[in-house]
């Protein structure tokens, strides 16, 4: 009789796990672009689900009763599709995975409803038809529940020596396949596709554990490698451009999801940027600049900007560590006179700004609360970019000079909505709707940074300032790559796909009338040095990872939040080395002389995030009597 009983268990849960791994595999293959090389990168992906499942619903086996396992077994299933449901839903905008950081950040939900309704579709549903199924199919044996008897110990032990069988043969051929998986925590495709999501989600809970330790048993000697690295990479300053805007205002302008690849491109016969392109020719034009932003975005853009350190690879540093002693711009501003302010007609506690921005020395954040939002004049995530520049002008009017002022824009943000009279050109044609409405708010984008400098002009702003625009993050991820290879008329590879992700980066400084294109590779965390040196402050003893793009002496070099990297001829991504000159993979050999320095770079300034190291320095010098001073406050 108990195996009978045992049976009827073990067959409702194995029935679970069945389904729930196909329905797993069928997803990986339609909804999440995983690049697959080989057959056992495919056999990896079809098995890497079933250890946790066969873990997580095994334990229904030690419920008393047959009526427990199962409800146990469907809401387990319930919760599993979900998460599966939910990287699917983060996946089509971010192209990426889920971590935990990023559930945290709760307060950032009530402000994406468009956006999370256009990516729902409705075969979604489709994801929980097996939960459904399992109802049905529970009810129908609900008759048989008349024993409560438990499953024995001999089933249970064979079960989960079972399951340990198939996670260790997972995890070495895995490590056979891609040695050192585990330390590779930013690749999160490689995690997935080799250990699988659920897997995953468990190492994610492991790392999340282990980063919040670090900060605890931090001490400033963890400080002197990185310090040893910086000094050694450290550049010396253009000494023509060096206090060039001394004591000028500064206006930055982040563009919201603007890609360079729009800059003096056309849509249907029309340009997309006009004015931007007419302003780069009055300006510094940094043709080979990138974005380095991870999960955080434009967060993780202003994280760089203010900083020079590189965002954390998963979550954003403005929810995990926007508590963490920082030595950011608008604070070294503050002792050279400047005043400090943002302007973003956003909630103030999105990204936690209310928390970041004072903690990095802004006097003051003009937010959502400041500016006149009416139905009229907003769509989308909120207030239109024309009315935005227009109010943010009179609040910048009132500002002590000088100022370093930080502006980011709305309009240009997913799902890419405008209103029919502010369409100045017409949609693409293509199988993306995301990528045709992109081209419409781009040039409505422009149309309005073209009235806000016409703006500065009639105020008197415009010769007393420097101004610096950059895009702030890619607008079109890889779920659009068909659409694209329509627009660029070629495949995006991973060579290309890296490419894409450069963003405008010019400078306007008073009286520079023509353009000066410069093309070494750079940065977003070259933003930080090049501002405070061209308004003459020196930044020797700085702790920063980006150079001044001006320097003659700066490396041609530049690492992405993913580990992907590129220099003057080789572009490194997808464990692949590009030969930049045929955009064609070439010798792994080329590109391996930066391997370590893009590891190291990130790693350096991961340390510095997670153990809160700043706060053992003061400028100029580390201080190893930091941490006592801290526990004897305690």
């Amino acid at each position: 009789m108990k195996d009978k009983i045992s049976l009827s268990k073990l067959s409702f849960i194995l029935t679970a796990v069945v389904l729930l791994w196909i329905k797993t595999y069928i997803v990986y293959k339609t909804q999440f672009d995983i690049t697959i090389e080989n057959s056992t990168q495919e056999f990896l992906l079809f098995i890497n689900p079933l250890s946790f499942l066969l873990l997580i619903l095994g334990a229904g086996l030690f419920f008393k009763t047959r009526k427990g396992a199962k409800a146990y077994v469907l809401t387990t299933s319930f919760i599993v599709s979900f998460i599966l449901f939910a990287n699917v839903m983060f996946y089509r905008f971010f192209n990426d995975f889920l971590t935990l950081p990023v559930l945290f950040q709760t307060s950032n939900m009530g402000d994406l409803g468009n956006s999370a309704f256009e990516l729902f579709k409705l075969t979604d549903v489709l994801m929980f038809v097996d939960v459904i199924f399992l109802a049905v199919l529970a009810s129908l044996f609900k008759a048989n529940n008349k024993v409560d008897e438990p499953t024995t110990r001999k089933t249970r032990f064979a079960f989960y020596i079972a399951v340990v069988a198939v996670f260790i043969s997972n995890l070495a051929l895995a490590e056979t396949e891609r040695p050192e998986l585990l330390t590779r925590a930013f690749d999160r495709e490689m995690l997935v596709k080799n250990i699988g999501t659920y897997n995953y989600h468990i190492y994610d809970i492991v790392l999340q554990s282990k980063t919040k330790a670090q900060r605890a048993f931090a001490d400033s000697s963890e400080f002197v490698e990185t310090e040893n690295y910086l000094k050694a990479n450290q550049k010396e300053p253009n000494p023509d451009m060096f206090g060039k805007a001394k004591g000028k205002n500064v206006i930055v302008v982040s563009l919201e999801s603007t890609q360079s690849f729009v800059v003096n491109n056309t849509i249907n016969g029309e340009e997309v940027t006009p004015f931007l392109n007419d302003f780069i020719e009055e300006s510094y034009y940094f043709d080979n600049f990138y974005h380095q932003t991870g999960q955080g975005k434009t967060a993780d853009s202003e994280f760089l900007l203010d900083n020079s350190l590189y965002p954390l690879g998963r979550g954003s540093v403005f929810f995990t560590h926007g508590t963490n002693e920082f030595n950011a711009t608008p604070e070294i501003l503050k002792e050279e006179g400047y005043y400090s302010a943002v302007f973003h007609a956003n909630n103030s506690s999105f990204w936690n700004r209310d928390i970041v921005y004072p903690n990095f020395g802004y006097d003051r954040f003009f937010n959502i609360n400041d500016y006149n939002v009416t139905d009229e004049n907003s769509v989308g995530w909120g207030l239109k970019d024309k009315e935005f520049f227009e109010q943010s002008v009179e609040h910048m009017k009132t500002l002590p000079q000088p100022f370093y002022s930080k502006f980011i824009t709305l309009t240009n943000h997913f799902p890419f909505e405008l209103d029919e009279e502010d369409r100045m050109v017409d949609e693409y044609d293509s199988n993306s709707r995301t990528l045709n409405r992109y081209f419409p708010t781009l040039r409505y984008q422009d149309e309005a940074f073209k009235q806000f400098i016409q703006k500065l002009k009639d105020e008197g702003l415009y010769e007393d300032s420097i101004i610096v625009v950059y895009g702030d993050h890619y607008g079109i991820s890889q779920n659009h790559n068909t659409a694209m290879e329509k627009y660029l008329g070629k495949e995006v590879t991973p060579y290309v796909w890296t490419q894409l992700q450069r963003v405008p980066m010019a400078i306007h400084i008073p009286g520079e009338t023509d353009n000066k294109t410069i093309s070494k590779v750079s940065g977003q965390v070259d933003l930080k040095p090049t501002i405070l040196h061209l308004l003459g402050i020196t930044t020797d003893n700085h702790v920063q990872f980006g150079t001044d793009m001006f320097s003659e002496d700066k490396l041609d070099f530049t690492v992405l939040r993913d580990g992907s990297f590129i220099t003057d001829k080789y572009v490194y991504a997808s464990d692949k080395c590009y030969d930049k000159s045929t955009e064609q993979e070439t010798d792994r050999s080329n590109c391996e002389p930066y391997m370590e320095k893009a590891k190291q770079e990130l790693d350096y300034s991961d340390q510095i995030v997670y153990g809160d190291l700043l706060r053992f320095y003061d400028g100029t010098n580390y201080r190893p009597d930091k941490k006592q001073e801290e526990t004897d406050k305690k």
